[in-house]
């Protein structure tokens, strides 16, 4: 159980396929399961989800509070793996967050298809359950690796190093290239795991409330970019923009923020100038000395 929402974990899959084990070094106990799996103490003790919530109410919550730490500090140990391997190559990874039914798909597949004549690009597709939004990507002609969460209610670096490792198996992970990881649709939990991305992207809908960035400060405190997404709606809603960019730097002084449609195309270039930038950036990182 996710202590940070109170969801659960179960039935990961990548691809369809549930992934191997990580195992811990020797003498460490059990050894980290991905999510969906639980770590059962020899003595019939209590059991614990991947965040360290205990399912028996008598459980220490000092030790509740260890377990989460050892698990997130798991997480970071390997989003700095993901990070550097990431870099290593070139690659430009971005994190796009948001409540569900903000358009992130939607705006992946415009970005895809205007996307090609400057690198290569990949996608890595978070969902509690189905295909349909990987299916959707393939249809680009992209790579696309669909990660099923199961009760899950975010991404995190394990899943995302082991869809790494099915990109590059495929020859899919190009060097110099666009890696663009949609997490499921969900704006608290995604906001306390690093997955090694180089930004976190928050995506926001005027079909939403413009007081989602104090709603959700977390979300938006850790975004380093803001997509206003379809503003072409704009005339039939009650939405303030300029509130909702007020009240999104209010979380995170000077955050970006970019206002987009992808029907009317509006804010697309300013969109794509800002990716042209980031991956020029990972490139040059890149570059041997």
């Amino acid at each position: 159980m996710c202590t940070t929402c109170g969801c659960g974990h179960g039935d990961t899959t990548i691809n369809g396929i549930s992934p191997v084990r990580r195992k811990r070094a020797a003498g460490a106990g059990h050894g980290y399961r991905l999510p969906g799996e639980h770590e059962h103490e020899h003595e019939h003790g209590p059991v614990v989800g991947p965040l360290g919530a205990a399912h028996a109410p008598e459980v220490d919550p000092e030790r509740t509070l260890r377990l989460e730490h050892d698990i997130l500090a798991s997480n970071d140990a390997l989003a700095a793996q993901n990070r550097e391997r990431l870099a290593a190559r070139g690659i430009f990874a971005l994190n796009l967050v948001s409540s569900p039914g903000s358009g992130k798909t939607t705006l992946l597949v415009e970005t895809i298809r205007q996307w090609r004549q400057h690198t290569a690009v990949a996608v890595i597709e978070g969902d509690q359950q189905t295909a349909n939004d990987a299916d959707r990507i393939r249809e680009t002609g992209a790579p696309a690796v669909q990660i099923n969460t199961g009760k899950g209610c975010h991404l995190d670096a394990h899943m995302v190093a082991q869809a790494l490792d099915t990109l590059q198996g495929e020859g899919a992970l190009a060097a110099d290239s666009l890696l663009l990881i949609e997490n499921v649709g969900n704006l608290v939990c995604p906001a306390a795991f690093d997955l090694g991305e180089a930004h976190k992207v928050a995506i926001l809908s005027v079909t939403e409330g413009e007081d989602k960035p104090l709603k959700y400060p977390d979300m938006f405190r850790a975004a380093d970019l803001m997509v206003l997404s379809k503003i072409d709606l704009l005339p039939y809603l009650d939405f303030d923009v300029d509130a909702a960019i007020r009240m999104a730097r209010q979380v995170r002084p000077g955050l970006p923020v970019i206002c987009l449609s992808v029907r009317s195309g509006q804010g697309m270039d300013e969109w794509l100038g800002w990716l042209r930038a980031g991956c020029g950036k990972a490139r040059r990182v890149a570059e041997p000395v």
